[in-house]
């Protein structure tokens, strides 16, 4: 489970990582972090100077660093980026995101995700597989200034390859452990000088890692597909117009919850995660003497289905089905211009979000006779109750309406090597929710006083409520940056930054059926657990973050290095809770006061032209400062789920050969190390610091690519995962030592 050293000392003395590029080019294989590439071209459109000399935290990865790591999703980014982790677990609904110590399971995300510029809402949309990337930028620290709600931990940029950059078919297939198929295909096409357009699809398949004991079906297995369609089009010389549409649909088998007292996987009911989804982004872009306005627009779509054995034993206790029908839309004005010294930058930003929703609970037999009847009996054995169906649903149903409005505006001035930015954000949310809440089903009361149980009285349960609530909230987001550049070079520099965020807040949806619970407990004359109106809805969450950091380097890739410390005070921070007892649903419950500080440090050194060194490490110590729910009292404990440290190392070498049928060789190690992590706000369970090694050899020719990789090459033991559900508690192992080859060509028409 902990950590072993020796898999630190195999990543620094195997040789490995690969370049791709010509000598040229092999600047852009730095990998880390606030030193960010010199030749990424700059195509967000909120950015009013070079990624490079940002004085922020920053790790880009362009194309080549996303192929040679297997980033395939954007949780293979977590350590790589310091700081910033997401577990794999669950299915691809579950997109937990946890940066310098803040984040949640569900719900709000602290780190907000934009593809090609239009930004993603829903963070259970997250998870896609990731096919002709050109480049992924990962911002940590408060983003609110400029892009609002849940950026308050960071933003995600992808972009995917412009038609313009790259003309002919791209293909990938990749075969590896557990029957897992990865392929993808692209055609990019310049249809005029002013008109570019590509196509393509990709399709995954797994039989997943594990079993089901109670019936030796495959876990986690999944059939994935997606296809997008990407024009780009100059249709004057200072107006560029850009669509980008795409569908995927994946389902996958769940869940590999292992039972930490049987030690097994072992569920009796059907679990499984479906979704399908649509989306559609629109970026108009006009230049006129020196200055851009640019409008951004984005509709999205999302059909799924979690369907939960919700107790995970083969036992009859109860199952949950969630399905949920919800369509967004965005639209971002931006205008923003330079003046000598000065830039500026104001927008406004609006959405609607539309969800409808359906979440019934089924109670089985033995949930009935665990979960209701013996509670029951045992405060009254006198008149003891029967059940008289077998089961019975709890039925939730939802419409959840949210809009919001912003104003923003940022002012970025430099004064010889001084640099000022400052910026400020008017942000308006409003979210509500109609529900109605259902049951119908009965019980018998028996007459126990004489010793022979006698039936008594039959007693009806119809529940039909509805009711509407409804929470806004208005927030002040400013940011203050000052930077300072070094008389080294122009990618050279300190800075000092402050900034506001916000996760906004939002509705216990998972919670109504226990809130049906309370009206039946109170029906049999039981007391309730919890106050309803303490569980149906959370508050937003809100941090400051404080931050000094430098990044130098040489100018010519030769080496880099950046360093950041960071403090974040963080008020009503949004945690993700099962209530005591014996309740069916979690919530999302505000937890006072919490403090986060640590540091990030990367470096990259390139001895020779063919051989280069990357490392990066965070830590982060992420506290309660006041936090008790009435029960007991975690002033400071860990924050739960979030590692204290993440780090990365990697070490790559070029072998060229210079023959007909085989142009390079190139040799990868790698090594991730994450953790320790607590698993419940007592800090009773915890996952040690594990380190899982990784290495791949390239050959290549030409357009032709075959990589022989393998990933925790030393079957490392760790979990990903822990809960614990009606008083039992369960894991999800992490993924064992798994091999594959994968095959790229890249034909180019041009």
């Amino acid at each position: 489970m902990g950590v072993n050293f020796k898999h630190i000392i195999v990543a620094f003395s195997l040789v490995g990582c690969v370049s791709n590029l010509q000598a040229a080019d092999v600047v852009a294989e730095e990998v880390d972090t606030t030193d960010v590439l010199p030749e990424v071209t700059v195509s967000a459109i909120k950015q009013t100077s070079d990624l490079n000399k940002c004085p922020t935290a920053l790790t880009v990865l362009n194309s080549d660093h996303v192929e040679r790591l297997g980033v395939k999703a954007i949780k293979n980014v977590s350590a790589i980026s310091p700081n910033f982790y997401i577990p794999d677990y669950g299915s691809r609904m579950t997109s937990s995101i946890y940066v310098r110590g803040i984040g949640a399971r569900i719900d709000q995300p602290v780190v907000g995700l934009n593809v090609d510029n239009v930004p993603i809402l829903n963070k259970d949309n997250y998870d896609f597989e990731l096919a002709d990337v050109d480049r992924i930028e990962v911002l940590r620290g408060p983003q609110s200034t400029l892009y609002g709600r849940n950026t308050m931990g960071g933003l995600i940029n992808i972009y995917t390859i412009s038609p313009f950059k790259f003309q002919g078919v791209r293909f990938m297939g990749e075969y590896g452990t557990a029957n897992t198929l990865k392929t993808s295909l692209s055609y990019y096409t310049k249809l005029s000088s002013q008109l570019g357009m590509s196509i393509g699809g990709n399709f995954t398949m797994t039989d997943g890692y594990y079993n089901n004991e109670y019936n030796g079906s495959d876990v986690g297995t999944e059939r994935q597909g997606s296809f997008r369609w990407k024009t780009k089009w100059y249709s004057t010389s200072n107006v560029a117009i850009e669509n980008v549409a795409s569908v995927q649909h994946s389902r996958q088998s769940g869940y590999p919850y292992q039972s930490v007292e049987s030690g097994e996987i072992n569920y009796n009911d059907t679990c499984f995660y479906r979704r399908t989804s649509v989306t559609d982004g629109l970026t108009v872009n006009w230049n006129y003497k020196g200055i851009t306005m640019s409008s951004i627009t984005g509709f999205q779509y999302i059909d799924d289905n979690m369907t939960l054995d919700q107790d995970f034993l083969p036992l009859e206790y109860f199952t949950l089905t969630q399905r949920r029908h919800e369509w967004a839309l965005t639209q971002d004005f931006v205008v923003k211009g330079r003046e000598q010294n000065y830039d500026w930058l104001v927008g406004a930003f609006g959405f609607y979000r539309r969800t409808n929703m359906s979440a019934p609970v089924t109670f089985k037999e033995y949930g009935i006779e665990q979960l209701i009847e013996k509670n029951r009996n045992e405060v009254n054995p006198y008149y003891p109750i029967g059940w008289n169906d077998d089961t019975f649903v709890l039925g939730s149903d939802f419409l959840i309406p949210t809009y919001g409005l912003a104003l923003y505006h940022q002012s970025h001035y430099d004064l010889n090597r001084w640099a000022f930015t400052l910026g400020l954000r008017l942000d308006y949310e409003k979210s509500s929710l109609d529900y109605n809440s259902s049951c119908n089903t009965s019980y018998t009361i028996y007459d126990n006083t004489a010793g022979a149980m006698e039936p008594f009285r039959n007693s009806p349960v119809d529940i039909d409520d509805y009711g509407h609530l409804s929470q806004s909230f208005v927030e002040l987001l400013p940011k203050l940056t000052i930077a300072y550049r070094l008389p080294l070079n122009d990618d050279s520099r300190v800075f000092a930054s402050v900034a506001k965020g916000y996760k906004s807040g939002g509705f216990n949806t998972q919670m109504f059926s226990d809130v049906l619970q309370q009206r039946i407990r109170g029906m049999m004359g039981l007391s309730e657990l919890y106050k309803v109106d303490d569980v149906v809805s959370y508050k937003p969450e809100k941090s400051w973050n404080y931050e000094v950091g430098a990044h130098v380097a040489d100018g010519e890739g030769r080496y880099s290095a950046g360093v950041s410390l960071f403090y974040i005070d963080c008020r009503d921070q949004q945690l993700t809770v099962f209530p005591d007892g014996t309740t069916t649903g979690r919530i999302m419950t505000n937890a006072g006061k919490t403090r986060s500080y640590g540091v990030e440090l990367s470096a990259m050194w390139r001895p020779v032209e063919r051989w280069s060194l990357t490392a990066s490490y965070g830590y982060s110590d992420a506290r309660f400062v006041e936090y008790n729910n009435g029960k007991s009292d975690f002033k400071d404990n860990y924050i739960p789920y979030a590692p204290k440290n993440t780090l990365f190392l990697g070490t790559s070498y070029n072998i060229p050969v210079n023959r007909s049928w085989l142009d390079c060789v190139d040799l990868n190690v790698d090594m991730k190390g994450i953790g320790e992590i607590y698993w419940d706000e007592a800090n009773s369970v915890k996952q040690p610091f594990y380190a899982l090694l990784s290495a791949s050899v390239l050959f290549t020719k030409d357009d032709f690519t075959l990589d022989l990789w393998g990933d925790n090459l030393t079957d490392t033991h760790y979990n990903s995962f822990y809960f614990v559900s009606i008083g039992n508690a369960f894991l999800q192992k992490g993924s064992p030592a798994r091999c594959g080859v994968t095959l790229r060509l890249n034909f180019k028409s041009n």
